[in-house]
């Protein structure tokens, strides 16, 4: 499958800053004719709406409220293309004093949260004609680490449920994309600890749209990302990639 987002409307989810705020940018670049801002607050897109106009469309969106989540699928019924890129991080190790309380909210936000809107989008984007489904997913869903062990996990859980997706939607023609930045100069990545050496958001903009230009499942965007990437790459063709024949595991 190939996706170009040229003429086409799409939907970013953390839309205010970081990242989001880049894949909006990047998306009306290259010729998108407008972008839905999901946002918890629809003030927090004041900006990017003096910035592009009615080009940009906020729409209050939490990855929590699952009414928040089919009313935005409603408005936004006119969408070729969801990016899920919002998430929640906290830095706790596996043993912390907080480390259940730090995972049962990072699984509801960053699992439950995909799921609740692949489920209300689903339908919007096979009526539209297949389109694309984005998740940002983090080097983390493969390669854990201990400061943020809980959050790791979280991600690790999307990147199983993003592969659920491709395989899923394939059938309505909806390509599905998994995007597993490394550090990115944001608020979450300095929260986080991950400065050194963090690449621009932009970074990770420019390459969800070649990914879906190109057909690619992953997408490893700056050098460490492409490091792990690269090491990753033959498990990934042999088995994630690969067009097994579906088996009950043993």
């Amino acid at each position: 499958m190939s996706f170009d987002i040229k003429n086409k409307t799409a939907l970013v989810t953390g839309a205010n800053r970081g990242i989001g705020r880049a894949i909006v940018e990047e998306a009306l670049s290259r010729g998108a004719k407008k972008v839905y801002a999901a946002v918890r607050t629809l003030e927090s897109a004041d900006s990017l709406v003096r910035e592009f106009g009615d080009r940009v469309v906020p729409v209050q969106f939490d990855l929590q409220d699952q009414s928040t989540i089919e009313t935005a699928a409603k408005t936004a019924s006119d969408v070729d293309l969801v990016v899920n890129n919002a998430g929640v991080l906290k830095t706790s190790g596996p043993i912390s004093d907080d480390s259940i309380d730090s995972l049962q909210f990072e699984i509801d936000v960053n699992v439950y949260g995909l799921m609740r809107t692949a489920k209300a989008f689903a339908p919007v984007l096979a009526a539209n004609g297949g389109g694309g489904l984005v998740q940002l997913n983090s080097i983390v869903s493969v390669k854990t680490f201990a400061n943020v062990a809980t959050y790791s996990a979280s991600k690790a859980a999307s990147y199983s449920i993003t592969q659920a997706l491709r395989d899923t939607l394939a059938e309505q023609g909806t390509q599905v994309i998994s995007v597993h930045p490394g550090p990115i100069a944001t608020d979450m990545a300095d929260h986080a600890g991950f400065t050194d050496g963090a690449a621009p958001p932009s970074t990770v903009a420019r390459d969800i749209f070649d990914a879906l230009l190109e057909g690619r499942f992953h997408a490893w965007p700056d050098p460490m990302a492409q490091q792990i990437g690269e090491a990753y790459q033959s498990f990934a063709k042999s088995v994630v990639d690969a067009d097994m024949q579906e088996e009950s595991p043993a």
